[in-house]
């Protein structure tokens, strides 16, 4: 008697440590796409303070608002946090900050924008932004390694099999991205 009641309080307070780190996993990406959507927020911004000062390069503009609109299209939640969704929003992200890059380059090139006020205050907003999202990327794949740690030992693996807990992928960044962007003006 006294076995089964121990071997049923282990299994209670494993369960529900997976329970927490699952949802601290579930809490990150949470925070994650919350700077995803900071970013999706400034855009707009951005692209009407250099429409208002200059008329230079419509394409690169028009390029940067359809990417927005792209990654606005590839939300997640938490229930739907898979290996296959985390790829399609990184490549829809993706193409929003090459396009990011191009209007930054694009201001780099004509001086006479980055004196704008508003510009300078939005692109330290954006720098801030990508800060955010790099931090929010650290902290979820720490709270996915926590969680795969907890679903992985022994013996808490045990009961996570039982209760069918399984390890999650966490942000893997795209092959060759070790190799800085290449700017061109």
């Amino acid at each position: 008697m006294a076995i089964l009641v121990i071997v049923v309080g282990y299994l209670a307070i494993t369960y529900n440590g997976l329970v927490k780190a699952e949802e601290n996993v579930k809490l990150n990406w949470g925070n994650l796409q919350n700077a995803y959507q900071r970013r999706l927020d400034l855009i707009p911004g951005l692209v009407t303070v250099v429409k208002g000062s200059s008329d230079y390069e419509k394409q690169t503009l028009e390029q940067l608002a359809e990417a927005r609109a792209k990654a606005q299209q590839v939300t997640l939640s938490g229930a739907s946090a898979s290996s296959d969704n985390y790829s399609r929003q990184e490549q829809a992200q993706a193409e929003m900050v090459g396009s990011m890059n191009r209007v930054i380059g694009l201001i780099e090139k004509y001086p006479d924008l980055q004196s704008t006020k508003s510009f300078v205050d939005l692109q330290a907003q954006l720098v801030g932004t990508e800060r955010r999202i790099k931090v929010s990327r650290d902290d979820f794949n720490g709270a996915v390694a926590q969680y795969n740690k907890s679903v992985r030992k022994f013996p808490s693996n045990i009961a996570a099999s039982l209760f069918t807990f399984r390890p999650k992928e966490g942000f893997q960044s795209d092959a060759g991205a070790a190799t800085p962007p290449e700017v061109k003006f």
